[in-house]
């Protein structure tokens, strides 16, 4: 067990830990050979949703606090699941947050900057401002100047890089994940196999690559490109994973090899859905009742059921599916889901 709450101050913004389900009907309609399982991350607080960026933002906010600082500045597309975090998260602690949403996703619905997740951003006071520019993960001139502009209005600005992730504190909340996996493992007496997620801005992957490597399992993550951009996404994984092995005294050596990052369903785009990730999401829903969405969740599910189908797991094999949150972003491809 790495206890990273021994060695890290963290504000409680979760529930607790998030539950895991067995998707028993979506295992036997894609054969029985291998058990599925996930865990709802997407559950995991009352924050506007919930969703993997507060389990993150958790060891941020002491950060933020001990600083002095009284707004949250971070940036993300328009449809940014973690901006929403981050304007619930800037809420309920009583700062202010200003968001840089970028034009990241080449989609035209007419109502795409109104609802969904910047709808949610706005009602809950966050300052917004629309840039357009196109998708990267790397450090942004639009956010640098947001930051600058809080100080230059007299503000004490707290910088979150895009995901929470190229931050110094940016995989701690899914190297505990880890832990708390663990200890549920032990209370359903099972072990996983397989971790599945989604990556984009990769520190959720790296925290759970660092987390799993204390008992072997870093290479059992298989992380699911969403970015379209996988030489950048999975360069990320490996210098925040081995930032925060560093950082929390991991005894051994994350490299290259231990990011496993499957490059084969991010098309067409970042943000864009595939017809193959719409069916995955159907067939989620229809066997499950478990939503997922169509930039980030859709596409890891649709990896997972593919790798299913291609025997990739072997039989018997216990795989765990991180839903990281992010179904409001839906709301913004309604035309898609017209029909179901």
């Amino acid at each position: 067990m790495l206890n990273l709450e021994q060695k890290f101050p963290r504000y409680p913004l979760m529930f607790g830990p998030t539950p895991i389900e067995k998707l028993e009907r979506l295992s036997q309609r894609l054969g029985g050979a291998v058990e599925l399982y996930a865990k709802r991350d997407d559950c995991n607080s009352g924050l506007a949703f919930g969703g993997n960026k507060v389990r993150k933002l958790e060891y941020l906010v002491p950060d933020a606090i001990a600083q002095g600082c009284d707004t949250l500045v971070s940036i993300g597309g328009v449809q940014s699941n973690h901006t929403r975090q981050v304007a619930a998260v800037a809420a309920k602690i009583g700062m202010k947050c200003r968001l840089v949403q970028e034009a990241w996703v080449p989609f035209n619905d007419a109502v795409y900057d109104r609802v969904g997740n910047i709808m949610l951003s706005r009602i809950m006071g966050a300052h917004v401002e629309l840039v357009d520019v196109g998708f990267d993960i790397g450090i942004r001139e639009s956010w640098e100047r947001a930051l600058e502009d809080v100080k230059a209005k007299g503000g004490k600005p707290y910088a979150i890089p895009a995901g929470a992730s190229d931050h110094p504190l940016g995989g701690l909340g899914y190297a505990g994940f880890a832990d708390e996996v663990r200890a549920q493992e032990q209370e359903l007496g099972l072990k996983f196999d397989y971790i599945v997620v989604c990556s984009v801005t990769g520190s959720t992957q790296a925290g759970m690559v660092v987390g799993f490597a204390a008992d072997g399992r870093a290479r059992n993550v298989i992380g699911i490109d969403a970015s379209g951009t996988p030489e950048q996404t999975h360069a990320q994984i490996l210098r925040i994973a081995q930032n925060t092995a560093e950082k929390i005294g991991l005894d051994k050596a994350i490299t290259a090899d231990d990011v496993i990052l499957n490059e084969d369903y991010a098309y067409p785009a970042y943000g864009v859905p595939s017809d193959e990730t719409n069916d995955a999401m159907r067939l989620c829903a229809r066997m499950e009742g478990m939503m997922t969405d169509p930039v980030y969740e859709g596409k890891s599910m649709q990896g997972m059921i593919d790798l299913v189908g291609k025997g990739f797991f072997p039989k018997g094999s216990k795989v765990l599916y991180a839903h990281l949150g992010g179904v409001p972003a839906i709301n913004a491809y309604s035309y898609l889901y017209r029909n179901g």
